[in-house]
């Protein structure tokens, strides 16, 4: 599925809906899912109505227990701050294969990594690193997918709005 520059999994996406589709035990949790899973592949039509915003469209971050992105989304009123912020680290670290998106409002920012085929626990470390960098020059107002601890229908990322 080519979404902007991302090329996500296709081999299904996720609808979100007004009502709880789905409650799921993980980990002695309970999560309740609004994301409802479609077992085919986005279409250009589907893509172009989430950017009109008639519905909003999520993607598996994971496929077989594997990523091809880590991302981080930032909601919150400092998210010019975090541009600059993610772009400066960023540098720092040599990360150059990264993709700033604004997702549904301007406060919310997305950061989506490339990475080659990374498990899900060592994607999970390599995230946790970067959040707690970030954590060291802003209040952490973002998350950070795919997570571990999170059960598979949750480690899903809303497609983007706009590139940055």
């Amino acid at each position: 599925m080519q979404v902007f520059d991302l090329d996500l999994f296709d081999s299904h996406y996720y609808i979100k809906r007004n009502s709880i589709v789905e409650q799921i035990v993980f980990n002695n949790r309970t999560f309740y899912a609004k994301f409802e899973r479609i077992n085919e592949p986005l279409t250009p039509l589907l893509f172009e109505q989430h950017l009109q915003r008639e519905f909003v469209i999520a993607a598996p971050l994971l496929e077989e227990g594997y990523t091809n992105y880590l991302v981080i989304e930032y909601k919150g009123e400092e998210y010019q701050r975090f541009h600059h912020l993610i772009r400066h680290l960023f540098s720092a670290l040599e990360i150059e294969n990264y993709h700033i998106y604004q997702a549904k409002s301007e406060e919310r920012l997305q950061v989506f990594i490339e990475v080659e085929r990374l498990p899900l626990e060592e994607a999970d470390r390599r995230l946790k690193e970067l959040s707690d960098m970030l954590k060291q020059k802003l209040t952490k107002k973002w998350k950070c997918l795919p997570d571990s601890s999170l059960p598979e229908a949750y480690n899903i990322v809303t497609l983007p709005y706009k590139k940055c």
